[in-house]
């Protein structure tokens, strides 16, 4: 467990979330257990950064950040904007994505242009990561953010000379906001052909047939197993189910989500088939 020290910003997104610097003196993205979407949101970011990453897939590290009430009521900012009211984020156990870096250095994007998007470093990992979200049924557009590191020691960066060196760096892509896995706060599967897929076709240009998804078909049904499942629901902070049938509710959810592992290929199938045609190279 880490705890929050600073409120840097609020963030963009519908459970408005707050960059926080905290006690491992790293930069996180929190989000509280009182935001717009739901309670539940908090244990889908959980689980699914945890899922994500036994898939190998590119994630940001996760913790449970600790904010109290102390910080909260010197942080105006710390609050939940409601349509008529502003009401306080709650203190206590919410869920951090570690930003990727320093946020006064490292430039974040959630866009590139089709020349930049070609040359992204793990390109390949977008066959991946729509592995998981058929596989856990996110409801929303696959988010990831795009950046590019840079090797120079702070006192050469951002030195001129080295301007065209920045400008072949490749850029990596890493996965973010698994809130809408599960179906969001509903928790449930409502399978559907388009849900899942990233929002440009191009980053599916590598896929040729169902041999391009198997290195994340294989560690699906090698490592995850409903020991390790059990494992991960441990780690939920007793304070995030909002009442004990939520409890159950992760049970049966987490079990529904071992069986649904066979249907994954049905699934990108699905997808294949559809009038967008996704995989441009898929013969």
């Amino acid at each position: 467990m880490l705890f929050a020290i600073e409120q840097i910003r609020r963030m963009r997104g519908g459970a408005q979330s707050h960059l926080m610097r905290c006690s491992d003196e790293n930069y996180y993205v929190v989000k509280f257990q009182n935001n717009p979407q739901h309670r539940r949101i908090l244990v889908n970011e959980l689980l699914g950064t945890r899922l994500a990453a036994l898939l190998g897939l590119p994630t940001t590290a996760v913790a449970l950040i600790h904010v109290s009430e102390e910080l909260i009521r010197l942080t105006p900012e710390l609050c939940i904007e409601m349509p008529r009211a502003r009401i306080p984020c709650q203190a206590g156990l919410q869920f951090g994505s570690r930003y990727p870096g320093d946020p006064r250095k490292l430039m974040l994007f959630d866009f590139l242009p089709d020349e930049q998007l070609r040359e992204v470093e793990n390109l390949h990992q977008f066959a991946g990561m729509l592995v998981f979200d058929k596989w856990t049924c996110n409801t929303n557009g696959r988010q990831t953010l795009f950046f590019r590191e840079d090797p120079r020691p702070p006192h050469e960066q951002g030195n001129s000379h080295a301007a065209h060196e920045d400008r072949d760096r490749e850029y990596e892509t890493v996965m973010i906001d698994q809130g809408f896995c599960f179906n969001a706060g509903e928790w449930n599967y409502p399978d559907a052909p388009l849900r899942g897929l990233y929002a440009r076709n191009r980053v599916y240009e590598g896929v040729t047939g169902m041999e391009s998804f198997a290195p994340w078909l294989e560690r699906l049904d090698r490592s995850i197993t409903e020991r390790v499942l059990g494992k991960i629901r441990g780690e939920i902070p007793p304070e995030w189910y909002g009442n004990d049938d939520d409890y159950d509710a992760v049970t049966k959810l987490l079990e529904q989500l071992y069986r649904r592992r066979t249907q994954v290929p049905e699934l990108l199938l699905a997808a294949k088939n559809t009038t967008r045609h996704p995989f441009p190279n898929w013969r």
